[in-house]
């Protein structure tokens, strides 16, 4: 067990590394660059290899290169570089491709704001890409948090064979605080191996988990990969029954072990208020609802970590035991949208949305809960 003073894009290069990322193809962007740089000077102490390649699309080509040939391998990007990973991150998905992608969010559209903090890309990060396509996005709030999800979003993308992406901001990316690392408690997951001979073995078949194995390319195990919808060889088809198969199996491999991906800090959840908030600004939430509580108000905290798939059930949990929710984001209300789909009706939801390229305070928590309470 180490303690470290850390920023958040230095917490993310060490969950990396401990989680068994050994490859590394990126490009220089706000406010991302330091994870590539840390990366460059750490990943050749232990025996990995970083490229800076000429763009982010390239990078992430690059990464999945890496994957197929067994290495767990990752870029991190912001803003328009993870606009132009998308159409790599839809093959990725198809191909079945374990990869993760840390996207370090600033203001946009377009270069928009390049060292300000947003949340504007939670829905880009879910449907940014085209078509119907497996995706997991985490959110980290804390430098510790970011080294937590680090390794936790690897072990997922090793897991289920897919795409994972870990979203911070420039706030929780500059943020420098003390990280306790503890690799030794955190379980490191591995992609399963097949167990029949290369003949036997089809590359896209369903073992009854939904998740082929995936075996290094060169070691005897040949198999076809393309973006194109392909069968069980993975050799491209248009017969509705093998296309409807492999999409099927796409979305449920992650949509059955949902229970799984309920991750989650809730404080005073009984209350008759509740702030649903992630990033950075549940940090400033929290702070609030200390603050609120100490006024008189019954207010709760619900922190997300997993962000796609959204966590209806849990959400909806809460929802059941309070009378008001109210969902701050720094963005014009991209999950706040998801919790009155959840909601149904049954308790009033309120936003608090900020896209100055300013972070939400606390005491602005502080000032709707009041406006909200009678």
């Amino acid at each position: 067990m180490e303690t470290l003073l850390l920023e958040g894009n230095e917490a993310c290069v060490r969950g990396a590394l401990a989680a068994g990322c050994r490859f590394y193809a990126g490009y220089p962007i706000t406010p991302s660059t330091e994870i590539m740089e840390m990366m460059a000077r750490e990943l050749p102490k232990v025996g990995g290899m970083f490229i800076q390649m000429e763009d982010e699309s390239a990078s992430l080509g690059a990464v999945m290169g890496a994957s197929l040939a067994g290495l767990k391998a990752m870029p991190a990007t912001s803003g328009p570089g993870f606009s132009v990973m998308q159409e790599h991150i839809g093959f990725a998905s198809m191909a079945e491709v374990p990869c993760v992608i840390a996207h370090v969010m600033r203001g946009g559209p377009s270069t928009g704001l390049p060292t300000q903090p947003s949340q504007a890309d939670v829905m880009q990060a879910a449907w940014g890409t085209h078509g119907d396509h497996p995706i997991i996005v985490l959110a980290a709030s804390s430098a510790y948090e970011t080294y937590e999800l680090t390794i936790k979003a690897f072990n997922l993308a090793e897991r289920y064979r897919t795409p994972v992406i870990l979203l911070s901001d420039a706030v929780v990316a500059h943020t420098r605080e003390a990280v306790t690392l503890v690799q030794a408690d955190m379980e490191i997951e591995e992609r399963p191996q097949p167990t029949v001979s290369p003949e036997e073995f089809l590359a896209y078949g369903d073992p009854g988990n939904g998740v082929p194995p995936m075996p290094p390319f060169g070691e005897g195990y040949r198999y076809h990969v393309t973006g194109l919808c392909h069968d069980v060889r993975g050799f491209p088809t248009t017969r509705s029954d093998e296309v409807d198969f492999l999409l099927r199996r796409l979305l449920s491999k992650i949509s059955r072990d949902s229970d799984r991906l309920q991750w989650f800090d809730c404080w005073h959840e009984n209350s008759e208020t509740m702030v649903i908030a992630y990033g950075c600004v549940a940090r400033a939430a929290l702070r609030a609802v200390r603050e609120a509580r100490d006024k008189g108000l019954d207010v709760g905290l619900m922190k997300l970590k997993v962000l796609w798939p959204f966590m209806s059930t849990t959400v909806s949990n809460v929802l059941e035991n309070c009378r008001r929710v109210l969902v701050p984001e720094m963005n014009f209300g991209q999950v706040s949208r998801e919790v009155e789909r959840v909601n149904q009706g049954r308790c009033e939801i309120f936003t608090l949305n900020k896209v100055d390229g300013t972070a939400i305070t606390p005491p602005e928590i502080v000032r709707k809960l009041e406006e909200m309470h009678p």
